[in-house]
């Protein structure tokens, strides 16, 4: 057995151990309290607030530029949203529910309530693009359902990752909760543990093995993950503003965002205006050189510095016209790439049929916009969809026409941001929610409990054996439309 093998195995053997210790801690502490939910969710934001520089530079060291500023406003703040929004409703969310009673018993007095009971013992599996956000944010709705959790950061923020681990071992002892490091055996291990719930952001492919290896312990799954999410500009759009939203986001984070826009589909005549566009949003935001300007974030490594260009390089080949944003293009820099406008690729090439996540959008046009329509629901669903243009009962169409995650309209990327609202995906995209009392009901078991009244009516009405033509009657007379 070489070193690296050792060194898994005993990562694993470390983590089982915590999960079990998890698993009995939780069971000898009994009903979880409101304040004792209200502490760990306090201590989470205390912890965040306390190390935020010392996170924001170890996400900027991993990524190789990503401006405090990004970090802050997105990882950190975004984390800290859901936190805060936790603490606040935590209270109203755990409240039992009464329940209508079973006729006739509860003329007898019989009750029926609903009570919200932890789950237990949830692992959440974060991803690279937002490290802190991935595995905070969920963790705000885990900790208000009263349960613990065991975070596996991605190994591709390997200083996020040792940073994070530092500051929630401050403030948490390992049996509420605690984070674990390694490379891929280990993520493959993580995901096999006999949790109570998992949590999943990351890519399709992952997801599928993260799906089989909870399957043995029949664990439920939250899997959060991504697509080709579509921007569809209608004629009656404000191209100018539906360029600039569409930048925006496509510049957040150089593209790696998983609600992003992946491609976008224009009215034929409106293509030119519409990249001209484009371009001029861009150069407002980040002017000069991609290579020097200091808010143009890195890709993350050189695998998907090369992955990303090998997709644009491929539809050049194939014949799409390419338009480089930020300076001529020069290859990658310092794994910064410019953003690039791919317009009308062939549909076969890698980068119609993979989720770009990076500085690449693909441009496409259109005729009628039902087309357009009809080639989105030809793809597996995405995460997100966007519409832009004043026409309400073009809205309508797009919308009751199409299946997504989420929507957002005349703007790009900001349904995520309702926190009182869920996020989440359907079929490729995902499944399950977190954000708001949703997320809240993720993690939670609702717990359905009877008791019985002072009275049991059964025998009265001859509810019991032996049974007689009469109830017989009586029940064939009931089933009736």
């Amino acid at each position: 057995m070489d070193q690296m093998t050792t060194l898994a195995a005993t990562e694993v053997a470390e983590l089982e151990a915590l999960v079990a210790r998890q698993k009995a801690a939780r069971i000898a502490e009994g009903a979880v309290s409101l304040a004792v939910r209200k502490d760990r969710i306090q201590r989470a934001i205390n912890m965040l607030v306390k190390h935020r520089d010392a996170l924001c530079e170890a996400v900027h060291a991993d990524f190789g530029n990503r401006p405090r500023v990004v970090t802050m406003m997105y990882d950190l703040m975004g984390s800290l949203t859901s936190l805060k929004h936790a603490r606040k409703e935590v209270g109203k969310w755990m409240k039992p529910q009464r329940r209508k009673g079973a006729m006739p018993f509860s003329l007898f007095g019989a009750k029926g309530w609903v009570e919200y009971h932890p789950k237990g013992v949830v692992g959440i599996m974060g991803t690279w693009n937002y490290p802190l956000y991935t595995t905070l944010s969920p963790l705000a709705y885990v900790l208000a359902a009263g349960n613990r959790a065991i975070i596996k950061p991605s190994e591709l923020n390997p200083r996020t990752a040792n940073a994070l681990a530092a500051a929630v071992a401050e403030f948490f002892d390992p049996s509420e909760v605690v984070v674990v490091n390694g490379g891929l055996e280990l993520g493959q291990a993580f995901s096999a543990q006999p949790f109570d719930h998992l949590v999943l952001t990351g890519g399709t492919a992952v997801a599928k093995a993260v799906m089989k290896n909870a399957a043995e312990h029949l664990v439920p799954l939250t899997l959060e993950l991504g697509g080709k999410s579509p921007v569809i500009v209608g004629r009656s759009a404000d191209l100018a503003l539906a360029a600039e939203r569409t930048m925006v986001a496509k510049g957040t984070n150089s593209g790696q965002l998983c609600v992003n826009a992946d491609y976008v589909y224009v009215a034929k005549e409106s293509l030119e205006p519409f990249v001209v566009a484009l371009r001029g949003a861009y150069d407002s935001l980040y002017p000069g050189s991609y290579a020097s300007n200091p808010d143009w974030v890195s890709v993350i490594n050189e695998r998907h510095c090369a992955r990303i260009d090998g997709y644009v390089s491929e539809a050049a080949a194939r014949g799409a016209r390419v338009e480089t944003c930020g300076g001529p293009f020069a290859g990658a820099q310092g794994k910064r790439l410019p953003l690039r406008l791919v317009i009308d690729p062939p549909a076969d090439t890698a980068i119609m049929q993979n989720e770009i996540f990076g500085p690449a959008l693909v441009v496409l046009s259109y005729e009628r916009l039902e087309d357009a329509v009809a080639a989105i629901n030809a793809r597996p669903r995405p995460l997100a969809l966007y519409y832009f243009g004043k026409d309400a009962a073009e809205e309508r169409y797009v919308l009751d026409h199409t299946i997504s995650g989420g929507v957002s309209l005349n703007e790009v990327a900001m349904h995520p941001a309702l926190d009182d609202a869920p996020f989440g995906g359907i079929g490729d995209s995902g499944m399950g929610h977190y954000h708001g009392h949703e997320g809240f009901l993720e993690f939670a078991h609702a717990r359905t409990i009877y008791k019985a009244g002072w009275y049991d009516p059964r025998k009265l009405f001859g509810l019991l054996p032996p049974y007689s033509k009469k109830l017989e009657a009586m029940i064939e007379k009931s089933i009736k439309p």
